[in-house]
């Protein structure tokens, strides 16, 4: 959970940087980080759901849960980190 924490702090700063100007990201980017969220959350619920209705314990539904908000967080800090600043 930690990791996927800092990479999502990562994330929302490398994306702020873009909106500011100073990174480069690609152009889709701000429509990206709005329509990814729900299919994600969406998944994820499932998950924990599904988890949890086949009497796992609670750190397995928690698991379960942060798994595909974790695997989208890493994904975007890899992506976004091979960018780079705008003006070099």
């Amino acid at each position: 959970m930690a990791t996927m924490m800092a990479e999502a702090q990562m994330v929302v700063g490398l994306r702020c940087l873009g909106l500011a100007g100073v990174w480069a990201v690609a152009p889709g980017e701000t429509q990206r980080m709005v329509s990814e969220k729900a299919p994600v959350f969406a998944q994820a619920g499932q998950d924990a759901w599904a988890k949890a209705l086949s009497g796992a314990r609670p750190d397995e539904v928690m698991a379960a849960w942060l798994r595909p908000i974790s695997r989208k967080t890493h994904a975007n800090s890899v992506r976004l980190a091979k960018r780079g600043p705008k003006f070099r």
